[in-house]
């Protein structure tokens, strides 16, 4: 077999997004995952660290999700225990939350989010 010859396997019928460049000012960049459309690390007024995730949840019916982890020891991020989250319909949307989310967070109106949220 040629060694650019495409085999087609499950893995290949996976499409994997588009990365797409998100600024956010005073948010360290994180390795994307492989649905990721947006990785940061922002600090809170109070110091303390969360990852802000958005990534595509299309197949389970969630949509273009954008979620908020508490952080610790470095990259140890708390999976299960996510502080907010929210979905949005299209991966535009998506990044522009992502950033409004990040920017809250720095600015320590996090649980007015959340709140806001689960009204």
């Amino acid at each position: 077999m040629a060694d650019n010859e495409r085999v087609d396997t499950e893995s290949s019928l996976v499409t994997i997004p588009q990365q797409r460049a998100v600024e956010v000012p005073n948010a360290l960049p994180v390795r994307l995952q492989t649905l990721d459309l947006a990785r940061h690390v922002v600090t809170a007024p109070d110091g303390k660290r969360y990852v802000v995730a958005s990534f595509d949840d299309t197949r389970l019916g969630h949509g273009y999700m954008t979620v908020v982890y508490p952080q610790q020891n470095g990259y140890l991020t708390l999976v299960r225990l996510a502080a907010f989250e929210t979905s949005s319909e299209t991966p535009e949307q998506a990044m522009q939350r992502h950033v409004e989310v990040a920017q809250s967070v720095q600015q320590g109106k996090l649980n007015k989010i959340a709140k806001a949220k689960s009204k």
